[in-house]
């Protein structure tokens, strides 16, 4: 292992983080008042600048000309997130999101509210990161929310109470984590490192870096354009079209590209009641849920190819399939009045992209929809969206591969003597990536079986639906889960361990689980 290596793409990720904190800053200046946003966000930003310069520092001695090996890639972007999100956390530590230092000080908080803090923090941190979308912000958990259940009667929006520069700090967490904050290093480190594409292959989702541009730094602009694009698209049509204040549109527009799920309020999409915004919503989770390669190939005039795509098709038909199955069973269990058949369309098709695109979204409270719609909602987490894409799940990609392997097994069994090649677009897939994909699904089917058994065993008051779901929700990124755990509720109820164990699974369901688990080879960790 070359530790100048990961130290070099360690520091400049850290510092990167400085960047989104110092925006986040200003607004809350602006916003809070300087005294907020200098207790909240000046030692972050500080921590961010400094360690990211420690690091930068000790890794002088690196050459240039040196290539960088899979080991080092896969290390550093898996090492890379957890300074990532720790720096993260702090401003709901110290923003009095949750309790923090500051509550300890003065008496409101005792020293082990102040570690459930930093445990709440943390698991905040990490879903945004990871775009998960899963929140722990509760009256439960939130002083700030505590607080003004103490001066008034009523339900209070927990949410929508928390300072504006902290929803908006949420917000960009998954925006930067959706297309991966370790790529925007990489863009600004593309001219330091000799084999960039191995960070490309650990950090992205997909095996289709190929359609893109021949350089790391190429690629790494070409995928942050488009983002970026399409996200400014998205806050324009929001504010305009789906009459969103600016705030909001700018919010949903930041955590709907990344498939991310964060909202301004406690009830999220459902507190609009618009069919515009939902409609602009499924449209822009839709395209986040494509292999950002085809839009390359759309830019370039390649329409053909696009259209021929067989993940895109495969994607799409799963989408208008679950739809109008769900669709079809709300009408007949007649969930949604008085328009059943107009409010069962509307939302299954709203579902069906926010869950298959693992964005987590809610227009309606999918946790009470009948058992068929419940465990098509359940397939669309395992299977998730495109690869190269921002969505999470183990990718449609991946299935099909799997899908076409079945059927070759059963071709040879038939016709033992003939060689049959598994094509995708017309191209082969040699049994090397047929291996790393086999590699990731039976690791994701441990994974959660494990999970599965550690959950249910530590909480044991969760159904066999709420367990089941929290799971696969966190290792799809989804966010809202089932049973217990639905759109309506946060995961504040939750217990300490079943926390962090969740919010690890969000990591590796993030990374894709293959570029985690090779820290735990020896190998990785050998200088040779």
């Amino acid at each position: 292992m070359r530790w100048d290596v990961v130290g070099l793409v360690l520091g400049w990720t850290i510092r990167l983080v400085a960047l989104p904190l110092i925006i986040v800053c200003a607004f809350s200046a602006y916003d809070d008042g300087y005294e907020y946003a200098i207790k909240t966000y000046l030692i972050p930003i500080l921590l961010a600048a400094i360690l990211g310069q420690i690091l930068l520092s000790l890794s002088n001695d690196y050459e240039t000309s040196t290539r960088v090996r899979d080991r080092e890639a896969f290390a550093s972007v898996a090492l890379g997130w957890i300074p990532v999100v720790l720096i993260g956390a702090l401003p709901y530590w110290f923003g009095g999101t949750f309790n923090g230092p500051y509550e300890l000080m003065v008496g409101d908080a005792t020293l082990v509210e102040v570690l459930e803090g930093i445990l709440f923090s943390w698991f905040e941190s990490m879903s945004g990161f990871t775009t998960t979308g899963a929140t722990v912000i509760d009256p439960l958990t939130s002083p700030i929310c505590q607080d003004l259940i103490s001066i008034q009667i009523g339900q209070i929006d927990c949410i929508a109470s928390q300072p504006r520069s902290l929803l908006l700090w949420r917000s960009m967490t998954q925006w930067f984590g959706g297309m991966g904050v370790i790529m925007l290093g990489l863009l600004i480190l593309s001219r330091v490192l000799g084999g960039g594409m191995s960070f490309a292959r650990a950090e992205l989702t997909g095996p289709t870096l190929s359609r893109l541009r021949p350089t790391l730094q190429s690629t790494a602009q070409r995928l942050w354009t488009i983002y970026i694009i399409l996200t400014l698209a998205e806050m324009i049509l929001l504010f305009s079209i789906g009459n969103m204040n600016i705030f909001d549109s700018i919010n949903y527009a930041l955590t709907t590209l990344p498939t991310g799920g964060f909202g301004t309020s406690d009830m999220g999409v459902m507190s609009f009641d618009s069919i515009r915004i939902e409609f602009i919503l499924t449209i822009f989770m839709i395209l986040a849920g494509i292999n950002f390669s085809l839009y390359h190939m759309l830019i370039i005039g390649e329409y053909s190819d696009v259209i021929r795509d067989e993940e895109l098709r495969t994607y799409l038909f799963i989408f208008i399939l679950a739809w109008i199955g769900m669709a079809i069973n709300l009408m007949m269990v007649g969930i949604h009045e008085p328009d059943n058949s107009y409010e069962a369309f509307r939302h299954s098709m709203f579902q069906a992209a926010s869950i298959g695109t693992s964005t987590g979204f809610a227009s309606s409270d999918f946790a009470q929809w009948p058992v068929f719609s419940l465990f098509v909602l359940l397939l669309l987490m395992i299977v998730g969206a495109s690869a190269g894409s921002t969505g999470g799940g183990v990718k449609v990609m991946r299935i099909r591969v799997a899908f076409e392997l079945v059927r070759r097994e059963i071709q040879k069994i038939i016709q033992p003597k003939k060689i049959i090649a598994i094509r995708l677009n017309e191209e082969t897939i040699d049994d090397s990536r047929i291996w790393v994909v086999l590699g990731m699904l039976s690791s994701w089917m441990v994974l959660a079986m494990a999970s599965i058994l550690v959950i249910s065993m530590l909480e044991v008051n969760m159904d066999m639906e709420t367990v089941l779901s929290v799971v696969i929700s966190s290792l799809g990124n989804t966010g809202p889960a089932l049973g217990s755990y639905g759109p309506t509720q946060t995961w504040a109820s939750m217990g300490a361990p079943s926390l962090m164990i969740t919010s690890l699974l969000m990591w590796l369901g993030r990374l894709e689980l293959l570029t985690v688990l090779v820290l735990l080879h020896p190998r990785t960790w050998t200088k040779d």
